[in-house]
């Protein structure tokens, strides 16, 4: 299993009216931007998770970083990335220039985190110093971190769960294993996987609308939820959201038999991709005001909703004619407007907007990536390689978040191919965007992206 996106590990109406970009690049202006490597706690890499709450409006950062122990599961398992690392990893807090450990629970050796509210509390999974025989795992539990103190928020019976999301109201929100055997269980479980919110010291299982097994992964201000559930009696999976009194609404899909949601904003709107009939192809969509409306694409196949701002501006990707590419887009007011690539990368992708528009994302490869890019005041894209300050000695990849001051969260690929997360942030008069000034490092060819596609894992494949 694959739980970074949560690794997250672990993706309506064709009122979408395809637009041709219209750029004024001479007049498009940026900041520069002075590089914060938020560095390791003593092992080589460090992390943060994508399409998560992972910066705060005052750029404090929640993040995983290796310490210098040794991960001592087999095979160096990381049940946090899905994969190998052999170096312990410890979620993280970094806060005006320190990195604060965070630690695990009493037993485990590694914990990621995949939340953080404006209070400063951080929200993730912890090993708990138990092995799953049945999954061949570690077990872990979502686990809160508050004020210096690390809370093991329990499961609802079963082995393992994990917290996906925290707002300033203390309200937590995930899924869990419970204790009823279930050999399809949503997220591999041995057992049912199960939403929850947990409050006031009380965890407790969300409606599901009589079906088995259901997640919930993000939620706003308002204590609105967003997840994905099994529809009852099948596996089909169709993005479910619960109001802040707990009625869950089945949000249906778009024809298909699988549909997720991605992202939802402070007024309630949710986005995210559904099959369409006979679940050949995908597309994003966006559910407002009880309609789920079809995003459609750049004149491909598909595409996948990733966010949503307060204005109902929306990102992601879509594929374009001609060839197996893709386009980050904006979405707004029913126009689909293509973003581009950043100098001469096939793909490239939207991966959050803030309030003012500004939009950060990643291109390079498809499915792959590479470079980390900014679109903003109109364009065109820019590769914020050419507008980061020099002297890092990184490359910068994936950006995965921007806060309504500009900071922007990306990971930086050292020479040596480690790779930490690192903050963005803007400085200094602004530059024309074809005036980059910073040398652009080599990009490692032992760069690997480091996972968050719960698009396609932990909320479901979409085919």
């Amino acid at each position: 299993m694959k739980f970074g996106t949560l690794n997250r590990v672990i993706a309506a109406i064709l009122l979408t009216a395809l637009a041709t970009p219209v750029y004024a690049a001479a007049q498009a202006k940026h900041h520069h931007y002075k590089v914060v490597d938020l560095g390791t706690l003593g092992g080589p890499g460090s992390s943060v998770s994508g399409e998560v709450h992972i910066l705060t409006a005052r750029g404090v950062v929640a993040g995983g970083a290796d310490t210098t122990a040794a991960n001592p599961n087999p095979g160096c398992l990381n049940p946090f990335s899905g994969g190998s690392d052999c170096s312990a990893q410890h979620a993280f807090q970094w806060a005006n220039g320190t990195l604060t450990d965070l630690g695990v629970l009493p037993g485990g050796s590694n914990s990621f985190p995949y939340g953080i509210n404006a209070k400063g509390w951080v929200i993730g999974g912890s090993e708990n110093g138990t092995f799953d025989a049945v999954l061949g795992i570690p077990e872990f539990d979502a686990t809160l971190w508050r004020n210096g103190q690390i809370t093991n928020l329990g499961t609802l019976g079963g082995n393992e769960s994990l917290a996906g999301d925290v707002n300033s109201r203390g309200q937590i929100v995930g899924f869990s294993a419970n204790a009823v055997p279930d050999p399809v269980s949503m997220l591999g479980f041995a057992t049912e996987t199960r939403p929850f919110l947990w409050e006031n010291g009380v965890m407790r299982d969300l409606d599901t609308l009589g079906s088995t097994d259901g997640a919930a992964f993000l939620m706003n201000e308002r204590g609105q939820i967003m997840g994905q559930f099994y529809v009852k009696g099948t596996t089909t999976i169709d993005p479910m959201f619960w109001d802040e009194n707990g009625a869950a609404v089945d949000l249906g899909t778009l024809g298909g038999t699988n549909g997720t949601t991605l992202w939802l904003n402070n007024r309630g709107q949710v986005v995210g991709t559904s099959n369409l009939a006979g679940d050949a192809t995908h597309h994003g969509f966006l559910w407002s005001g009880g309609t789920l409306s079809d995003l459609g694409t750049l004149g491909g196949n598909n595409s996948e909703a990733f966010a949503i701002n307060d204005g109902a501006e929306v990102t992601g990707r879509a594929d374009v004619p001609g060839s197996v590419s893709h386009h980050g887009f904006l979405w707004r007011e029913g126009v689909m407007t293509d973003l581009g690539v950043p100098g001469s990368d096939p793909c490239s992708s939207g991966n959050a907007i803030n309030s003012q528009g500004q939009i950060v994302g990643d291109a390079g490869v498809c499915f792959v990536g590479g470079d980390a890019w900014l679109w903003e005041n109109g364009g065109p894209i820019v590769d914020l390689n050419t507008l980061a300050l020099p002297g890092s000695g990184m490359h910068f990849a994936d950006a995965k978040s921007i806060n309504d001051r500009g900071e922007i969260v990306c990971t930086g690929v050292l020479p040596n191919g480690d790779q930490h997360a690192v903050l963005l942030i803007p400085v200094g008069d602004e530059i024309q965007a074809n005036r980059g000034t910073a040398a652009i490092p080599a990009l490692s060819a032992h760069y690997v992206p480091r996972s968050s596609e719960r698009r396609a894992t932990l909320r479901g494949s979409l085919r």
